[in-house]
């Protein structure tokens, strides 16, 4: 498929989407949400591929919705598209295989969103991370609500949603918005060596461990979560990849 919003690269193990609309700083159009549905699918069949990494062109991850798309709709063409919007952010953060957003620049409003929904952000120093939508009389979508709460608590959150001021790298590093935040040159390097990182381990034993994780925050009883416990490890055990990364810890630890 061509893309005409993004960028979608796959060098084996790791696939990279680019937000490419660096004219608009990356705004976000519902083809652009098309096209990373796309690329999903494509990142999901492909065995080879571990993990996915999400950035964007030019200075900007992506500054947010399209504005100009949005003044056109009706009010029922927005409820459409909030659903679908809704429905990919799902997949990204629900999707089996890890995630990474590289945050190079502005991060606002959904393209902001985009990189909560990912497991794990790495942020240039100088990036601009934050949440408008109450300066223009909007509301935060992308499941940002709960994965706000989970990464810095209730009151930073709502420091963040109701003053709608952005943040910079080193200031979302300290708070936990992000794992990591370097200069920008090295974002890309420091990106995708995390995903080299990842991608070393067993993807099905990943794939289980992003479940439970997946199925805590969602607030499952102890109990059931416990059983689940069991149950994910007994096929991480029984998995064709056991023997072969037991053999290669044991030489690990021999040399």
């Amino acid at each position: 498929m061509t893309f005409d919003c993004i960028k979608f690269e796959k060098e084996a193990p790791v696939a990279v989407i680019t937000l490419n609309r660096p004219q608009v700083l990356n705004a976000m159009n519902k083809q652009m949400w098309l096209e990373i549905q796309t690329a999903l699918e494509e990142v999901k069949s492909d065995d080879a591929i571990r993990v996915l990494l999400f950035t964007g062109e030019g200075r900007a991850f992506s500054t947010g919705a399209d504005l100009k798309e949005s003044k056109t709709r009706t009010l029922e063409a927005y409820r459409d598209y909030l659903e679908f919007l809704q429905s990919v952010s799902m997949e990204i953060i629900r999707f089996e295989k890890p995630t990474i957003a590289a945050i190079n620049g502005y991060a606002l409003g959904s393209g902001y969103e985009l990189a909560l929904a990912c497991d794990i952000r790495i942020a240039a120093e100088d990036a601009a991370i934050g949440s408008p939508e109450a300066r223009v009389s909007s509301s935060a979508t992308g499941g940002s609500f709960r994965l706000l709460l989970d990464l810095i608590g209730p009151a930073k959150a709502r420091e963040l949603l109701f003053t709608a001021e952005n943040i910079d790298g080193r200031m979302a590093e300290k708070i936990g918005l992000v794992n990591k935040c370097v200069p920008r040159d090295q974002l890309m390097a420091a990106t995708r060596a995390m995903a080299d990182k990842i991608a070393e381990n067993s993807a099905f034993s990943i794939k289980m461990l992003k479940q439970g994780l997946l199925r805590a925050a969602d607030g499952e009883g102890m109990e059931t979560l416990m059983a689940f416990e069991v149950e994910a490890c007994l096929a991480c055990v029984s998995s064709k990849e056991r023997v072969s990364a037991l053999s290669e810890f044991e030489h690990r630890k021999k040399s």
